[in-house]
Parts: C-alpha cells; structure tokens; sequence
C-alpha cells in the first residue's frame, strides 16, 4: 500500500480537532468567543470530511473501500458533535430558542445520542486505522482484515455505551441488594409515611469521618429515606472539619446523628466502629422513627387510670395478687412521642378528664368505677374523647362503661385445644389464645396486611357480644377474631363441654361515633389486658397492635405500617423438638449418608459390561 495513499494523518488532524475544540470551549467560556470556536471547529471537521471524499475519489479497489469505511467513521463522530451544537448557544441561534425550552425530550434524546455517536465514530475509526497501518507496505490490501478490525472497534464501541448507559440508569435508580448476614435496617413503610407527612423542613445530620463504613451505612438509610419527601434535609458533615456547626448541635464527636427542627433536637449515638455499631445499625429505623415522631409532631399525654386495681409499672399492692406489669407497653408509647401520666380520684377523675387527654386508658381494672368517675368518662366521650379499654375474665363486667359503646363483656374465659401457645406443657395452656383473624379497620391494618405471619397472643381471654339494637349513630367493627375452634369455657376446665360454644369470637372491637363538636368520639375495646402485659407486648404482632391502635386513637392512622428491623430472633425450641433434633443429627444423618452411598455403589455394579466382570472371574 502506498503510504501516500494513507488515511491516518487526516485521522490525526480530525481528532486533533474535534478534542482541541472540545478544550476551546472551556477556554473560551461564553459569548461571541464561544460561537466562533464552535463555528470554526464545524467548519474544519466538515473541510476534512470533504477533503477524505476527494481523496477517496482519486482511488479505486480495495484503497476506496478503505477509505469509504473511514470517511462513514468521520460521519458518525460528526454527527454526534451537531447534536451537541445543538444544545448550545451556537444552536440556541440556529433555533431563534434554547432546544431545551423549545423540544425538552428532544433536547434529552440529543444529550443521550451525542457520546454514543462520538464514541461509535472514533473507536472503530481507532482499530481500522491501526490495522491500516500494519499493511502500509503490504503489497496487497487485505480489506478481510481491516473488516474484522472494524467490526471489533463496533463492537467495542457498544459495549462502552452499553456500560455507560447501564450505570447512569443503575446511578439514577439508586437500589442496592444487601445479602450479607449483617444488615442495617432499611426504612419501614411506617418511618416512610412519617417523612411523607412532614408539612415543615426537618434536618437529619450525620457527623462521621470519611470513608467510614458505619457512616456509609447511615448515609445510605437516610438518602433513601429522603426520596419520600423533599421536606427531609439530609446532610453528612465531620466534627473535626466542621467543629462550629457540630457545637451548634451539640455535637462533640463523630458517630453521632441529629434531628433538628427549630429548636427541637434529638440525638442518636451510633458509633464509628462497624462491629459495635451492629445493634444501632439493626435498630436504625426503629430509633429514626421514634426521632422523627419526636422533633415533627407534638407531644400527646395519655392518662391510664388508677385505683381500681389496674395493671401498672409499680409493685403489686398488697392483699392484690401480683400480676404483670406494663412497663414495655409504656415505654412503647413514649417512643411514639407521648408523655405518659396517671389518672385517678385524687388526680381529678371524679370531676372531669384533663382537657389534654389524646387518649384515656384502662387496663384490667378490677373494681368498679364510682359513678362520678362513669360520668366523667363518659362526658369526655361525647366531646369526642378516645378510651382504650383493656378487662379481664377475673374482674367486673363494667357494664355501665359499656353500654354506651354498644358491647357487652362476657367474664367467661376462652380456651382452645387445637390452636393455642404452649407454656407449661399443662392443660391451661389451651387458654393462651393465639389468632391471626384481623379485619381491615384502621386499627387493625398492619396486621391484617401481615396476616398469618403475625399472631397475637392473648393469654386470658374473656369474650365481647355487641349489643342489639346499637345506641344510635354508633358504628362497631370487630377487628380481631379468636380462631374458629375456640370456645366459651364456662367451668374453666380448658376441655369443650355440651353447651361450650365454638366460634370465632370478638377479641378486639373499635367504635366510633359523631359527635356534636368537630371531633368524633373513638374507642377501642379488647377483651384481654395480658395482651398489653410485658413479657407479651414484645411480640411483634401484639407490638403493631398496640401501635396501630393507638395510631387511629390520636388519629394518626395515615402512619400506620411497619418498621424495619435486622435484630437476630432467637431461635426456640421446645423439648420434643430438642429430642428430635439430638436423635436426627446423631443416627438419621449418618443412616442416609449411608444409604445413598450403597444405592450408589449398587447402581454403579449394576452398569458394569459383563465381559469385564467375566473377564476378571477367569
């Protein structure tokens, strides 16, 4: 080949160009100056095209075929720097208009298409003219090979473009898969609608050094917590960088994370050490959650009554038989941001409920209500008060508190032999109810989209009859269920007698009513307070029914869900299940690797040719 006949120095000249305007455009900056160097680079790249076409024409053969390849390269590549042009303010004068304000899908079709053009233009043009250059002297062109080089540049070409679009969609869409053992919890549907329902600005700000894993972590968590709602301001600072906005928050060293809101704040120390950071990092969407509700929402008070024998947070009075407390459901509900407090005769219950009750609770109380206190009760009530009511089969039947609510608590206990908790391994196990029989009430809505995944546990259960007919304007509905199988264990046997009935009977029932003011009178009934007891509560089924309860209570149903959480769960076991195990792992697994290796061994005798095992008798 003819080095005169060459293709490679007008290839240099057209890069050279095209990268060199490319490089004056930064230079340049705006205006006049940058039209001109635009200008002049179109026009230089369009000389040199036409240069090669003339070029081209003055050759035949193999030479022309050549040449027709690289001028088709010079083509694309030119092609996409007009869809680049076209975008500036050289383009902008072409169009009387910015192409952005003009055709703005156009205008994202041409930032797509324009790198790909360029790079399907220069990088095949790159392998051709290499291969070119190896049969400069050849004496005969082999164009097979100069093919096989462009189709490779081609090739090449797209997979970068193929790349390229691959991360700018997977940088968009922002989703990560964590299959590792340890994960840091993502943000629940509950803690997603908190954010959604921000109506001011609240500032979430994370101090730890960079490069650090813990601080990645939360990083991760928060940014995608705040693609819910432009109101949550994430930030990552370092304390030793930024000392005067950490003093600002009262922050003195990294590994911490603060919600701030005017002048609230609350601080969540996570740590910079991975390995005792796990716990904060499993629990991150539990304690954000619980932070969040705390800096944008007001504090409630709720009252839980006292003096007649209720279940408490103290010790059992004397002459009383112990039973559980209800610490965990309390401090369940102060991570909801409510301020909990007492309420009894000496507290003013006689005369009137506090005008700053979000909700008025009663948990097992077992003595009667004074009629003063009935009528207080009562009174809060048709001002549009909400009461959460917990009995027991042991105590009272506390009809006069619900009559007006339409139901009736029967003080029979239920029982069940099918499904039930085993504790003791003794027949008063059948009383510790389980169900997963939930209707889709507000108060009920994480567990009913759980379904059989979340059972709720209610350890003494006593059975609620709606009365017939409802005091008018009155609505009812069932929320919870016992199982099918249970029955009205009338001599306290926990064994089905003639007359016992089996059905599934009220467990949870919510009532609601209008009222003459603006706020309309709530009420949650359920007819067994041990589901409240500690030791209980931290079930997550009987968890979401508290929360959920007390969610539609304040009127804050919208966010109700789930929260996220990556904390081991013990595994347990109960003895039979231990024996079986033991017995499984020391004589079944051996005895079945055993027996798949003689099946094997067999199968293997079996498929030897006879003449071989003839052969070998003689």
């Amino acid at each position: 080949m003819n080095p005169r006949g060459s293709s490679l120095p007008l290839t240099l000249l057209f890069v050279a160009v095209l990268v060199g305007g490319l490089i004056a455009e930064r230079i340049a900056g705006a205006g006049t100056s940058l039209t001109a160097v635009m200008g002049v680079r179109l026009g230089v790249l369009l000389a040199i095209i036409g240069w090669g076409a003339a070029r081209m024409m003055r050759v035949s053969g193999e030479r022309r075929v050549l040449w027709r390849w690289t001028l088709l390269c010079y083509t694309v590549a030119f092609t996409g720097l007009l869809l680049y042009t076209a975008q500036t303010e050289l383009g902008a004068r072409w169009f009387g208009t910015p192409l952005a304000q003009a055709a703005p899908k156009l205008a994202v079709a041409f930032q797509v298409l324009f790198p790909a053009l360029i790079v399907l233009g220069l990088v095949p043009l790159a392998l051709l003219e290499v291969s070119a250059a190896a049969m400069v002297r050849a004496p005969v062109l082999e164009t097979a090979r100069a093919r096989g080089a462009l189709f490779s540049g081609l090739g090449t070409a797209f997979v970068l473009v193929f790349a390229f679009s691959a991360m700018y969609v997977a940088t968009q869409l922002d989703a990560t898969w964590d299959l590792s053992y340890f994960r840091t919890a993502r943000p629940g549907e509950s803690t997603r609608k908190v954010v959604r329902g921000l109506n001011e600005p609240l500032q979430v700000t994370s101090f730890f050094p960079p490069a650090n894993d813990v601080g990645d972590q939360v990083e991760q968590y928060f940014r995608e917590l705040s693609q819910e709602s432009p109101q949550l301001q994430v930030e990552r600072l370092d304390q030793a960088v930024e000392p005067a906005r950490a003093r600002t928050l009262g922050v003195t060293t990294n590994g911490v994370v603060v919600f701030s809101k005017g002048e609230k704040r609350e601080v969540y120390t996570v740590g910079l050490e991975l390995d005792r950071a796990r716990g904060q990092l499993q629990r991150l969407d539990q304690e954000a959650q619980r932070r969040l509700l705390t800096v944008a929402r007001p504090r409630r008070v709720i009252y839980f009554t006292t003096g007649h024998g209720e279940r408490s947070d103290g010790r059992a009075v004397p002459g009383e038989t112990p039973r559980a407390g209800i610490n965990q459901l309390k401090e369940l509900l102060r991570a909801q941001n409510v301020e909990v407090q007492n309420l009894g005769a000496s507290e003013g219950l006689g005369s009137e409920v506090p005008r700053d009750a979000a909700v008025v609770v009663l948990v097992s109380p077992m003595k009667e209500f004074l009629p003063e206190e009935v009528a207080a009760l009562r009174e809060y009530e048709e001002r549009g008060g909400r009461v959460w009511m917990a009995f027991d089969p042991d105590g009272p039947s506390h009809d006069s508190l619900l009559e007006p609510l339409g139901l009736r608590y029967l003080n029979t206990p239920l029982a069940n032999d099918q499904v039930f908790f085993r504790t003791t391994r003794q027949p008063s196990d059948r009383g510790n109810l389980g169900t997963s029989t939930f209707s889709s009430h507000p108060s009920a809505s994480t567990l009913s989209s759980l379904g059989s995944q979340a059972p709720v546990a209610f350890l003494s259960a006593g059975a609620l009859e709606p009365r017939n007919p409802l005091p008018t304007g009155l609505g009812q509905d069932i929320t919870v269920r016992a199982h099918e199988a249970t029955f009205l264990d009338k001599d306290r046997d926990f064994t089905e007698d003639p007359g016992e009935e089996r059905r599934a009977w009220p467990l949870v029932v919510a009532v609601e009513k209008a009222t003459q003011g603006k706020d309309v009178m709530r009420a949650v009934v359920m007819a067994d307070s041990d589901a409240l007891s500690d030791g209980v509560v931290p079930n997550m089924a009987n968890a979401y029914l508290v929360l959920d309860t007390l969610r539609w209570l304040t009127g804050e149903e919208s966010i109700a869900g789930t929260v996220s959480s990556e904390e081991d769960v013990p595994i347990q076991h109960t003895r039979e299940q231990d024996v079986a195990w033991f017995y499984a792992t020391v004589f079944l697994g051996p005895l079945l690797v055993l027996g798949v290796g003689f099946f094997v061994t067999r199968r293997r005798g079996r498929r030897a040719p006879r003449d071989v095992v003839e052969g070998s008798a003689r």
